[in-house]
């Protein structure tokens, strides 16, 4: 009753139509040893993003310089300037001279990697549903290896900007196209806790970087080390399948009948009937086919304009604090190593614990405590001293951002309906691409004040927390299919009697 009642309260009837049982998690079940050896393989790809995205950490580590007959540090101009070589040998900033005027360099190559990973994402995710999932990953890791080894040895700023643009644009598509794959072989009852369990990857990646770093000082070597454990991601070309719901969306009927059998057999299911319930289940879709969504159909109503726009700006806040204040525990004084690692491994920890916190709590109120968290640890940074309470402070802030970011993937899907589920999460994670954009100027203020960064980041999770009691709670409710659904999905009923 209390479920039916929670289901009424948000506009969905408790009578409605309730779709076809998953044809898919039918036939494979929801999880078993061919859904787990797709995970740990698929998981493997997530290394070598955390590698990319954080590795502007030790790409231009914060460094001291002094210049040539001046006698003073960090004077501008500065046209022969004399590095701090003790700690790193060589870094971009090191290489290229991006101090002083150039410095704004450091954060415009980082924000066209990030752009160069919205850009990918949503290629790649437009490449998925025309040729399938497997290809475009394909070519997303061939990408990903060859730039990343070349960006290594580029002789300029310009052309090693660019190639880490191209391996951003990858990093963008082996995320996208990696989780749909995992998602489309995952069952229902499973899908929230391999969502935030595809995370740890990148935590774990996350906390490597300090190693990469601690032996290997010179940002081309450090470049280099991180592209080559990626080799092993070609593997794919021969240990990763199609995945059936495509095979079967695009009328690839034997195919699909293939991999569903093989990983039947895997997972000790039947396969005597998998040809005809394939074949009976393309004759049901075709007949009752739902007319699909676009990206305008999320602003069309006035109830989804609403939820798209909160969850939007959620997306943004949580990889702009992320990213940002991730990069900012590296400028931090005390041993950037140490530091990195400590951020990192909270963030794991952080990952582990949204599990259970989403079994048991709300989808609304835990966006809304963890943005409040990030915002007042945050504020907290901008008035004590740098140093251990400031380093704890930020990771905290980091983990709690990265909470958020955990859970906006599940409760963005369970948000909207069927037709416009592709577009609000497309939509969303380029917002989210936005804020990873716009982080690497906001930790250039330190040359300001050292308060203005952390106030800034403070900034977005406070808003977001607020604007996050304008959405609906999710939790318990079954999926919607179609837009009259999701317009409805939120808008109390009044009710003049109650069991």
């Amino acid at each position: 009753m209390e479920l039916q009642n929670h289901k009424e309260e948000n506009g969905i009837s408790s009578n409605q139509n309730v779709p076809n049982q998953d044809l898919i998690q039918r036939v494979t079940g929801s999880f078993g040893k061919y859904q787990l050896y797709l995970c740990l393989l698929i998981f493997l790809s997530k290394f070598p993003v955390a590698f990319h995205q954080m590795a502007i950490i030790f790409l231009s580590p914060k460094v001291e310089y002094d210049c040539e007959g001046s006698g003073n540090n960090a004077t501008c101009p500065c046209p022969n300037p004399q590095y701090d070589t003790s700690i790193f040998t060589n870094s971009i900033i090191m290489e290229w001279d991006l101090i002083c005027d150039r410095k704004w360099l450091t954060s415009f190559t980082q924000t066209l990697f990030q752009l160069g990973t919205l850009l990918g994402s949503v290629l790649f995710g437009m490449a998925s549903d025309r040729f399938g999932r497997k290809r475009p990953l394909l070519l997303a890791v061939v990408i990903q290896v060859s730039m990343g080894i070349v960006a290594a040895y580029v002789p300029d700023f310009w052309t090693f900007t660019f190639v880490r643009f191209l391996v951003g644009m990858s990093v963008g598509g082996t995320m996208v196209t990696g989780f749909v794959m995992v998602m489309e072989f995952v069952g229902t009852k499973y899908r929230d806790v391999i969502s935030a369990l595809y995370q740890v990857p990148f935590n774990m990646g996350h906390m490597l970087l300090p190693v990469f770093g601690y032996f290997l000082r010179d940002f081309k070597e450090f470049q280099f080390a991180i592209s080559v454990p990626g080799i092993i991601l070609l593997l794919y070309f021969f240990l990763i399948p199609e995945t059936p719901r495509w095979l079967v969306a695009v009328n690839k009927t034997d195919e699909a009948i293939t991999i569903l059998e093989r990983v039947a057999k895997v997972n000790n299911r039947p396969t005597e009937n998998i040809r005809r319930d394939v074949e009976l289940y393309q004759e049901s879709v075709q007949k009752n086919q739902l007319k699909k969504g676009n990206i305008l159909d999320l602003f069309r109503t006035p109830n989804l304009r609403k939820n798209i726009l909160a969850m939007s700006f959620n997306w943004l806040t949580c990889s702009y604090c992320f990213y940002g204040v991730s990069q900012y525990v590296g400028q931090l004084s005390g041993n950037v190593f140490v530091n990195v690692a400590a951020s990192a491994s909270v963030t794991l920890l952080g990952t582990l614990a949204s599990i259970p916190l989403m079994k048991v709590i709300g989808r609304r109120t835990i966006l809304i405590v963890f943005n409040a968290i990030c915002a007042l640890c945050l504020l907290i940074l901008c008035v004590i001293p740098e140093g251990i309470g400031s380093v704890i402070c930020a990771s905290i802030g980091v983990v709690a951002s990265f909470i958020v970011f955990v859970l906006v993937y599940l409760y963005c899907t369970e948000l909207f309906p069927t037709v416009v589920r592709n577009a609000a999460l497309g939509f969303s994670s380029m917002m989210a691409r936005v804020g990873s954009m716009l982080a690497p100027f906001v930790i250039e203020l330190r040359d300001v004040a050292l308060w203005m960064p952390p106030l800034i980041f403070a900034i977005f999770p406070l808003l977001a927390a607020c604007i996050t009691f304008v959405l609906p709670e999710t939790k318990g409710c079954e999926l919607m299919t179609t837009i009259e659904e999701g317009e409805q999905f939120g808008k109390k009923k009044s009710t003049t009697s109650k069991t």
